[in-house]
């Protein structure tokens, strides 16, 4: 399946702007990791996760936001989105 690199159409979805909204995750933090994701991660037919890392809170601290892609339509749909403190279980190192 084709998997764009990057995306700058896109829709998210009802559940995805509640999910975002109760997590204070803004629409341009997503359309910036959906423009330029660090990983890119097919999970499931039609399904990917785009994520990249980001420093945020005080004192700063290094979060991965990965955001759910239904890729297999047009526009894509953005499912959810979230942060997370656990990049040693989500972020492949090359090898």
């Amino acid at each position: 399946m084709y998997m764009p690199k990057s995306i700058t159409k896109y829709r998210l979805t009802d559940h995805a702007r509640d999910e975002m909204a109760r997590r204070q995750i803004t629409e341009a933090e997503v359309s910036a990791v959906l423009s330029a994701p660090e990983q890119i991660d097919e999970v499931g037919e039609g399904r990917a996760v785009y994520q990249s890392r980001a420093e945020t809170g005080e004192p700063p601290k290094t979060y991965l936001l990965r955001v759910f892609v239904d890729i297999d339509r047009e526009p894509p749909e953005v499912v959810t989105a979230y942060r997370t403190s656990r990049l040693d279980k989500y972020w492949r190192t090359e090898q």
